[in-house]
């Protein structure tokens, strides 16, 4: 019996993704422009015609719910949402630091750090807008994703007492070394952007069913620690 098809969407940021995985194969393309909207359909079709399906076909979506840019996050959780509606596809998603950590956590660079730092933690560190940046601690300590100024996110990196691996990407793309330094343990480039086939053994996973089409919308901290006038 055929693998069933399904679509993986990460638009919250240029390059669009959009991917196909059927049978086993999985079908991906990245396209880089402001207007995700107009570049969606066409890379789509493109993929299913290589995935030889069509769209009705479809009978899971996996998307990236952010954070990232307002309107590409809307995009996927809008595609989503209706093609739950209309054709009873299973909609199943992540934020940007959930796919980087899972996709960090199965690098042998990974692997092989935490066997002499067992009690360490994995960091995903993202570039936000100009000097700012969005960051994630996966420990007890720090359950929630934050949005920080350049100095902030190294001094809150700084105060970890926890030895930390990063994983990410530093202004236009560049690598963490040329924010951080050398003073940390980072991850290989390629588990740095998000790649198509762990979003595809991700989507198997039934656990990201929940909370699937709630976007991730991170505000800088200094507007959240603002009190209204």
């Amino acid at each position: 019996m055929p693998d069933k098809l399904t679509l993986l969407l990460d638009s919250s940021a240029s390059p669009l993704l959009v991917a196909a995985a059927k049978d086993g194969r999985v079908f991906s393309a990245r396209r880089k422009g402001i207007k995700q909207e107009k570049l969606l359909f066409p890379l789509l079709a493109g993929l299913l015609q290589k995935a030889g399906a069509q769209l009705q076909d479809t009978k899971r979506i996996f998307i990236v719910r952010g954070p990232g840019r307002f309107t590409g996050i809307r995009i996927a959780l809008t595609f989503a949402s209706m093609m739950r509606y209309l054709g009873g596809c299973e909609v199943r998603g992540a934020t940007l630091f959930e796919v980087l950590r899972f996709q960090a956590e199965h690098a042998r660079t990974f692997l092989r750090w935490k066997k002499t730092h067992p009690t360490g933690a994995l960091a995903v560190v993202l570039h936000a807008f100009r000097e700012e940046y969005f960051l994630q601690i996966f420990s007890p300590d720090n359950p929630a994703p934050l949005w920080l100024s350049r100095e902030e996110l190294l001094a809150r990196l700084a105060a970890c007492p926890l030895p930390l691996f990063l994983a990410g990407s530093a202004k236009d793309g560049a690598p963490l070394c040329t924010l951080t330094g050398e003073r940390y343990a980072l991850a290989p480039a390629a588990v740095c952007r998000v790649q198509a086939g762990a979003l595809a053994r991700m989507a198997q996973d039934a656990r990201w069913e929940q909370n699937a089409l709630e976007p991730l919308y991170l505000k800088p901290a200094r507007f959240e620690l603002e009190k209204p006038r």
